[in-house]
């Protein structure tokens, strides 16, 4: 006889859609609200979660923002179907590319205009 156990990290997305104007980019997009956690499982049937960890992206610029436990809760159990400007404060993910609006080319130098066609960046 012999047992399988194991354990995990998993990531997982609530039932949960909002559309807004993100803070970050003024532009319009969806706040999807995910569920980090770690698990143990018994023959790949998760048996216990610990380490739960909410978080809310935006669908426009990937920002991100962490959410309370107690939010986090509530949207999971499906008894909060928006969220306020209170509960939300993103961080913009650091993107490294820069791309022409006028051609298309895209670097991850610092340049200050495009070198292929020479329009500022």
């Amino acid at each position: 006889m012999f047992f399988i156990m194991g354990g995990g990290t998993d990531t997982r997305q609530l039932n949960f859609d909002q559309t807004v104007i993100c803070k970050c980019c003024q532009k319009y997009g969806h706040i999807q609200v995910f569920v980090t956690y770690s698990y143990f499982s018994f023959f790949f049937i998760p048996l216990f979660k610990w380490n739960k960890h909410y978080f809310a992206k935006m669908s426009c610029c990937n920002s991100t923002s962490e959410l309370s436990k107690e939010v986090g809760r509530e949207i999971e159990k499906g008894n909060l179907t928006s969220l306020g400007e209170d509960f939300l404060y993103f961080h913009q993910a650091h993107n490294p590319w820069k791309c022409c609006s006028n051609c298309g080319y895209c670097t991850s130098e610092n340049f200050d205009f495009c070198p292929k066609c020479g329009r500022p960046f």
